[in-house]
């Protein structure tokens, strides 16, 4: 409570006494003038006892606004030494750089460790989940940039079946998979975070929860963009000097419960998805 808050309190007191003191309402009350006819202040022995709360009071606050005062004008130097460092968290970046280098535009070269592990997973997520995989010749250069050789080999011609003419044809894309003139076409995966399930020096098992968005941007769309949550695995192999996946497989969720915002239009995803680039992952 403040120094104004007391005396508003004594305030309301004086008023109370007042009306007790002169027979409440109905009674005939005499203001008695604030000093005595011989210029001294008119005293009781209630009011002495406020004063007196009110000085010790003020001298408290005095006492600790000093106190405050001697330990801020110490050196900044020593209190900055003398400070903790904050605790980290599990969602805390470690400051590793991520990676090392890119291959075609794909970051490559990720540390042998098991954060090295879960920032490749997490960028791999990233790298399969873009527009590039609806393209026969940038995601066959995915695959064979973050698939072990055997992986890549195995998957090519399965991949092609799966993105084919009919499908894309779904997605309101033609069979080269290029969206109609004026349209935005929306493949995005941002990570949420990830886990190391498993680890050595030759493998790893991460899972990556993400958010998906897919879909269409336009005016005459009939797949807006909406989003999903999914969990990522990756069987990773260190292969080469980098990590690379053997397998992968996805599960739906963990979702949150959605909430109350307002969908975008079209134009403002087309705005943004043009406007916002990604990143690059690291854990």
């Amino acid at each position: 409570m403040s120094l104004g808050d007391d005396q508003g309190g004594y305030g309301d007191s004086t008023r109370q006494d007042a009306s007790d003191e002169y027979g409440g309402s109905g009674s005939t009350r005499t203001r008695l003038p604030e000093s005595g006819p011989y210029g001294g202040a008119r005293r009781t022995g209630r009011s002495s006892s406020r004063s007196l709360v009110t000085v010790v009071g003020v001298v408290v606050l005095l006492i600790a606004a000093i106190a405050f005062a001697n330990r801020g004008g110490g050196d900044s130097a020593d209190s900055a030494d003398s400070a903790a460092p904050p605790d980290t968290t599990a969602t805390a970046p470690t400051g590793t750089d991520p990676v090392r280098s890119e291959t075609n535009g794909i970051p490559t070269g990720y540390a042998r460790s098991e954060q090295g592990a879960q920032s490749a997973a997490a960028n791999f997520a990233v790298a399969l989940g873009s527009t590039s995989m609806f393209h026969t010749d940038s995601r066959h250069a995915l695959v064979d940039a973050l698939f072990t050789p055997e992986a890549a080999a195995r998957l090519k011609g399965p991949m092609d079946q799966a993105y084919s003419a009919d499908f894309l044809g779904s997605m309101g894309l033609d069979a080269n998979g290029d969206p109609p003139e004026g349209s935005t076409f929306v493949s995005r995966v941002v990570p949420i975070g990830t886990t190391a399930e498993e680890y050595t020096d030759t493998g790893a098992k991460v899972a990556v929860w993400y958010l998906g968005l897919t879909g269409m941007s336009g005016e005459r769309s009939t797949d807006p963009v909406t989003s999903t949550w999914q969990t990522w695995t990756f069987d990773l192999r260190w292969t080469g000097g980098d990590w690379k996946i053997a397998e992968d497989t996805q599960t739906d969720g963990p979702a949150p419960v959605p909430g109350d915002d307002r969908a975008a239009t079209s134009d403002e995803i087309s705005k943004a998805i043009e406007e916002y680039g990604g990143f690059t992952y690291a854990r």
